[in-house]
Protein backbone atom coordinates (compact mmCIF):
# COMPACT_ATOMS: atom_id res chain seq x y z
CA UNK A 1 0.00 0.00 0.00
CA UNK A 2 1.18 3.51 -0.77
CA UNK A 3 2.21 5.92 1.92
CA UNK A 4 -0.50 8.40 2.94
CA UNK A 5 -0.11 11.67 0.97
CA UNK A 6 1.14 14.77 2.74
CA UNK A 7 -1.60 17.31 1.99
CA UNK A 8 -2.19 19.52 0.15
CA UNK A 9 -1.57 17.67 -3.10
CA UNK A 10 -1.26 18.96 -6.65
CA UNK A 11 -3.22 17.12 -9.33
CA UNK A 12 -1.63 17.44 -12.77
CA UNK A 13 -4.38 17.02 -15.36
CA UNK A 14 -4.88 17.64 -19.08
CA UNK A 15 -7.22 20.63 -19.17
CA UNK A 16 -7.90 20.12 -22.88
CA UNK A 17 -9.44 16.67 -22.21
CA UNK A 18 -13.14 17.12 -21.47
CA UNK A 19 -13.36 13.91 -19.40
CA UNK A 20 -10.20 14.68 -17.40
CA UNK A 21 -11.19 18.29 -16.69
CA UNK A 22 -14.71 17.30 -15.63
CA UNK A 23 -13.34 14.64 -13.26
CA UNK A 24 -10.86 17.01 -11.60
CA UNK A 25 -13.46 19.77 -11.41
CA UNK A 26 -15.76 17.35 -9.59
CA UNK A 27 -13.09 16.44 -7.02
CA UNK A 28 -12.26 20.10 -6.42
CA UNK A 29 -15.93 20.96 -5.81
CA UNK A 30 -16.08 18.16 -3.22
CA UNK A 31 -12.87 19.29 -1.48
CA UNK A 32 -13.91 21.48 1.42
CA UNK A 33 -10.62 21.29 3.29
CA UNK A 34 -8.31 22.82 0.68
CA UNK A 35 -6.44 19.52 0.35
CA UNK A 36 -6.50 19.48 -3.47
CA UNK A 37 -5.03 21.88 -6.03
CA UNK A 38 -5.21 21.48 -9.80
CA UNK A 39 -2.44 22.14 -12.31
CA UNK A 40 -3.40 22.20 -15.98
CA UNK A 41 -0.49 20.66 -17.89
CA UNK A 42 -1.75 22.36 -21.05
CA UNK A 43 -1.43 25.82 -19.57
CA UNK A 44 1.13 27.96 -21.40
CA UNK A 45 2.70 28.67 -17.98
CA UNK A 46 3.18 25.00 -17.09
CA UNK A 47 6.85 23.94 -16.94
CA UNK A 48 7.23 20.15 -16.55
CA UNK A 49 10.99 20.46 -16.02
CA UNK A 50 10.41 22.15 -12.67
CA UNK A 51 8.95 18.84 -11.48
CA UNK A 52 11.67 16.67 -13.08
CA UNK A 53 9.01 14.79 -15.05
CA UNK A 54 8.85 14.81 -18.83
CA UNK A 55 5.88 16.35 -20.63
CA UNK A 56 5.10 12.99 -22.31
CA UNK A 57 4.87 11.30 -18.90
CA UNK A 58 2.48 13.99 -17.65
CA UNK A 59 0.40 13.60 -20.81
CA UNK A 60 0.30 9.80 -20.62
CA UNK A 61 -1.15 9.44 -17.13
CA UNK A 62 -2.52 11.44 -14.25
CA UNK A 63 0.11 12.60 -11.78
CA UNK A 64 -0.25 13.82 -8.20
CA UNK A 65 2.56 15.32 -6.16
CA UNK A 66 2.15 15.80 -2.43
CA UNK A 67 3.64 18.52 -0.23
CA UNK A 68 6.63 16.27 0.59
CA UNK A 69 7.38 15.75 -3.12
CA UNK A 70 6.10 12.16 -3.33
CA UNK A 71 4.79 11.36 -6.81
CA UNK A 72 1.75 9.21 -7.49
CA UNK A 73 0.92 8.10 -11.07
CA UNK A 74 -2.08 6.52 -12.75
CA UNK A 75 -4.25 4.49 -10.36
CA UNK A 76 -2.08 5.61 -7.43
CA UNK A 77 -3.01 9.22 -8.29
CA UNK A 78 -6.67 8.45 -7.81
CA UNK A 79 -5.87 6.69 -4.55
CA UNK A 80 -3.99 9.81 -3.37
CA UNK A 81 -6.90 12.07 -4.36
CA UNK A 82 -9.42 9.82 -2.59
CA UNK A 83 -7.35 10.03 0.61
CA UNK A 84 -8.35 13.72 0.81
CA UNK A 85 -11.87 12.60 1.73
CA UNK A 86 -13.12 10.95 4.94
CA UNK A 87 -12.91 7.14 5.02
CA UNK A 88 -16.68 6.93 5.46
CA UNK A 89 -17.39 8.62 2.10
CA UNK A 90 -17.62 6.90 -1.28
CA UNK A 91 -14.12 8.16 -2.18
CA UNK A 92 -12.68 6.92 1.11
CA UNK A 93 -14.19 3.51 0.50
CA UNK A 94 -12.90 3.49 -3.09
CA UNK A 95 -9.45 4.30 -1.73
CA UNK A 96 -9.60 1.15 0.39
CA UNK A 97 -11.03 -1.03 -2.36
CA UNK A 98 -8.43 0.02 -4.95
CA UNK A 99 -5.69 -1.70 -2.94
CA UNK A 100 -7.45 -5.07 -2.68
CA UNK A 101 -5.09 -7.60 -4.35
CA UNK A 102 -7.57 -8.74 -7.01
CA UNK A 103 -8.98 -5.27 -7.69
CA UNK A 104 -5.70 -3.36 -8.03
CA UNK A 105 -4.33 -5.21 -11.10
CA UNK A 106 -7.69 -4.91 -12.84
CA UNK A 107 -7.86 -1.19 -12.05
CA UNK A 108 -4.33 -0.72 -13.42
CA UNK A 109 -5.23 -2.58 -16.61
CA UNK A 110 -8.40 -0.54 -17.09
CA UNK A 111 -6.50 2.69 -16.45
CA UNK A 112 -3.85 1.74 -19.03
CA UNK A 113 -6.62 1.19 -21.57
CA UNK A 114 -8.13 4.57 -20.71
CA UNK A 115 -4.73 6.27 -20.98
CA UNK A 116 -4.32 4.91 -24.50
CA UNK A 117 -7.78 6.10 -25.55
CA UNK A 118 -7.62 9.48 -23.80
CA UNK A 119 -5.97 11.39 -26.69
CA UNK A 120 -9.02 10.53 -28.82
CA UNK A 121 -11.61 11.80 -26.34
CA UNK A 122 -13.47 15.07 -27.03
CA UNK A 123 -11.44 18.19 -26.31
CA UNK A 124 -12.59 21.19 -24.34
CA UNK A 125 -12.92 24.45 -26.22
CA UNK A 126 -10.06 26.92 -25.88
CA UNK A 127 -10.79 29.59 -23.29
CA UNK A 128 -9.14 32.87 -22.36
CA UNK A 129 -5.34 32.69 -22.21
CA UNK A 130 -5.37 29.40 -24.18
CA UNK A 131 -6.50 27.20 -21.28
CA UNK A 132 -9.65 26.45 -19.31
CA UNK A 133 -9.02 26.58 -15.56
CA UNK A 134 -11.39 24.27 -13.72
CA UNK A 135 -11.56 26.37 -10.55
CA UNK A 136 -10.11 29.38 -8.83
CA UNK A 137 -7.82 27.01 -6.89
CA UNK A 138 -5.77 26.35 -10.02
CA UNK A 139 -2.04 26.66 -9.35
CA UNK A 140 1.15 26.27 -11.36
Amino acid sequence: MSKQPDFPIKIFYDGSCSVCAAEIEHYLRQDHGGRLAAVDINSPNFNPESYHIGRDAFMYELHVIDRSGRIYCGVESFWAIWQAFPASTLYGIMGTIIHIPLINPVARLLYKGFARLRPYLPKRHVCDRGTCDVTNRHSS
